[in-house]
């Protein structure tokens, strides 16, 4: 079991934590700005024209929509959905707000063929078309993940939206897996007051407090500033289990000049979880038979903890230039700080007693600082009498790492089953490992599209990436210096004035930190990936449906094989993925808006074998509210998952039958600033493992309520 980790957006070196009232009083907004009373209506046609203003995309924040109709994620281009010829997703601040989704593993459960595997309480993986997502971005700034995985219960609150790219994305990242980009685009100040809070108590005593305010901080509105402030306790389901976080994000905005945007933020995340899973239950006993323990079993212990940090400072600066030319550059710095004391165990039960298995106990502590900027420009121009737009752009980003480990005096101890938590706390006094090494990334991209006809848009790209790496990690060497050109073409067709056609191909280059049997990180994952598909825009654009079919083609992809002297290992394996997936999101008619999609896919190697079996090979999802009556929206959500497997070894194999998690939600709305919801999640009470990834697991949420009051002005 690798205790390596990495946050990738909320997670490090603490600045004290704000109280919540401190925290909105440290932002003054001058009253005199402020307008009458709006409208829905007119406070969505605001928000439009604000960031209108600023060269963003529109915020989904006011609308209350389930869709969007453009994002820049795929190429760095500014186009609408139908006009990219990849496969987009958009989780919207409505839906999170409906089904309250306040983490990101809980907002991406609901993304067309986006599978979450939650191998432990805290840390995740995810995946897209059998393959894992390792490229997160915020604003379309990439994070660097260092161990290819998610720590932490990032919160969802200081977030707009969540954009999903399916197929490969190296246009602009730089790391092209045909998995999926997830991009995180932050709230941002509004020139019009606005301003909300909620309380919220759930199943297993869970308390949340949250609120958000924005506004201009000058009479002309030309510095606009906001602050989002959370804070959640919860306990759990699973035995042991507790955890608070506190979430805050502040950001300022200025007009330099009449074309110029400045704008400095900060945001930060502090998890304290106890008692917290690292690995899972064992699924076999000895004779082969499978477990089946109740569903709040944990095999951990109450003296665990993983406690991460994570603070984020950035800065950007905008300008608009007369033609219609826009440059733009980003600095951030990130800082992440984790530490733990965790119990793993290893081992095969033994049928009809409580041996056979033994103890890990650790403690870790890492500290990892990014830094990363990113500098493009992008515009119109004029080619054989039409207009056509161009993006050129570079990026570097620099990661250094520090990790240190120790073992407890209890290590290789037998340990009961089942599990009760009475395993004591060890003194931890031997040596388990360090980390010390520093990632360099630099990247050049360039991205135009083309009018070739009323009807045609091509799109032509290339990156150029260069990855550096020095230092050691637990006893390995992490030396490397790897470079490649990811080229990328893509058109899109109008059949009609609804429905376009669009194919696209980009090759695969993807630099991987997994470590094979001589313990050096494996060779980077090279291939391609290609997608055709069809799109429309119907119901005067507020409803958007997509079918696509892809196929990529990955060699040396890590595929993990063994746990050897504290080290996960990993070997390359050439893999082909292929399948479908079909989506709808909008508004099929007043009042009733969803999201709903399907994907449908194979992952084999060179000799036809299934791989990565515990990938789900079908996935269904769907989100709908219904406006009853003025005050009252109705809403409901389904995830279904196909089957999955995973081969023991020794002729044994645990098998996870398809199961769907139903969650019901009710809103009524009290008058024009108080609301009241009631969400009831997997109310058909369904058993499940959480993910077979490491051939261990632990049972999902079983039937659970929230009910929360909320106000907005």
């Amino acid at each position: 079991m690798q205790h390596n980790k990495s946050s990738h957006v909320v997670e490090s070196r603490r600045p004290k934590l704000l109280p919540l009232g401190a925290a909105l009083m440290a932002v003054s907004f001058n009253t005199s700005a402020q307008q009458p009373a709006e409208t829905e209506k007119e406070k969505v046609l605001t928000t439009v024209n604000v960031q209108a203003e600023t060269g963003r995309e529109p915020a989904t924040e006011m609308s209350g929509a389930y869709a969007v109709r453009q994002s820049e994620s795929a190429t760095g281009l500014n186009q609408t959905l139908r006009d990219t010829p990849q496969s987009v997703s958009v989780v919207t601040r409505a839906r999170m707000d409906d089904f309250g989704l306040n983490n990101i593993n809980d907002a991406l459960d609901g993304v067309t063929g986006i599978n979450v595997e939650r191998v432990e309480t805290d840390r995740f993986y995810y995946s897209a078309r059998g393959f894992d997502i390792v490229n997160f971005q915020v604003d379309g700034i990439g994070i660097p993940l260092v161990y290819g995985n998610v720590s932490g219960d990032l919160d969802t609150l200081l977030y707009d939206r969540i954009d999903v790219v399916r197929g490969a994305t190296g246009l602009v990242s730089g790391a092209g897996n045909p998995s999926a980009a997830i991009n995180f685009v932050r709230k941002r100040p509004t020139k019009d007051l606005q301003a909300s809070a909620e309380i919220s108590y759930g199943s297993w005593n869970d308390k949340r407090l949250e609120a958000d305010i924005a506004g201009a901080l000058n009479a002309a509105g030309s510095v606009r500033g906001r602050v989002v402030a959370a804070y959640q306790d919860r306990d759990s389901y699973l035995d042991f289990y507790s955890a608070n976080k506190g979430v805050f994000y502040g950001v300022v905005e200025a007009d330099v000049g009449s074309n110029t945007l400045l704008t400095l933020g900060h945001t930060y995340q502090r998890n304290r979880p106890k008692g917290v899973l690292w690995g899972a239950l064992p699924l076999y006993f000895d004779d082969g038979t499978p477990t089946d323990y109740d569903v709040s079993t944990s095999n951990s212990a109450d003296w665990t903890y993983w406690h991460t940090d994570t603070a984020i400072t950035f800065a950007e600066l905008q300008h608009d230039f007369a033609n219609g030319w826009q440059a733009k550059a980003v600095f951030t710095h990130n800082d992440i700080e984790s530490d733990s004391k965790l119990l793993y165990m290893y081992g095969t039960p033994v049928a009809g007693t409580d041996t056979g298995l033994f103890a890990w106990p650790a403690i870790y502590a890492m500290k990892n600082q990014q830094d990363l900027f990113d500098v493009r420009v992008n515009g119109p121009f004029n080619l054989a009498g039409r207009e056509h737009e161009l993006v050129l752009g570079a990026s570097f980003s620099k990661s250094t790492l520090t990790y240190d480990g120790a073992f407890g005096d209890s290590l290789y101890d037998p340990v009961p089953s089942p599990f009760d938590g009475s395993f004591p706390e060890p003194v931890f006094n031997q040596p388990a490992g360090s980390a010390d090494f520093e990632d360099k990334q630099r990247s050049l991209y360039a991205a135009t599209r083309l009018q070739a006809t009323d009807r045609l848009k091509l799109i032509f790209g290339a990156n150029h990436t260069q990855v550096e790496s020095k230092g050691v990690s637990f006893g390995a060497a992490r030396v490397r210096d790897e470079g490649k050109i990811t080229p990328y073409a893509g058109g899109v067709y109008d059949l009609t004035r609804n429905v376009s056609a669009y194919a696209s191909h980009t090759r695969i280059f993807m630099p991987q930190n997994e470590i094979g049997f001589d313990f050096l990180p494996l060779a980077p994952a090279e291939g391609h990936s290609n997608e055709v598909g069809v799109k429309g825009e119907w119901l005067d654009k507020r409803l958007n449906t997509s079918l696509s079919v892809f196929k990529a083609k990955q060699d040396n992809l890590a595929e993990y094989v063994a746990f050897v002297a504290g080290q996960s290992i990993y070997q390359g394996v050439d893999t082909h993925s292929q399948g479908i997936e079909l989506e709808v999101g909008g508004e099929i008619f007043p009042g009733l808006k969803l999201s709903a999609g399907y994907s449908q896919l194979s992952i084999e190697d060179d000799a036809g074998d299934d791989v990565r079996t515990y990938t789900p090979r079908k996935l269904f999802n769907l989100s709908g509210t219904w406006q009853a009556t003025p005050r009252l929206k109705l809403g409901a959500k389904v995830n279904w998952k196909g089957e999955t497997w995973i081969d023991q070894g020794g002729g044994v194999e645990t098998r996870q039958s398809s199961y769907a998690l139903v969650d019901l939600m009710a809103q009524y709305k009290i008058d024009k600033h108080w609301t009241a919801s009631l969400n009831l999640n997997n109310v058909m009470d369904e058993k499940y493992l959480t993910s077979l990834m490491w051939g261990q697991s632990f049972y999902g949420a079983p039937r659970n309520a929230n009910v929360s009051l909320s106000w907005k002005y």
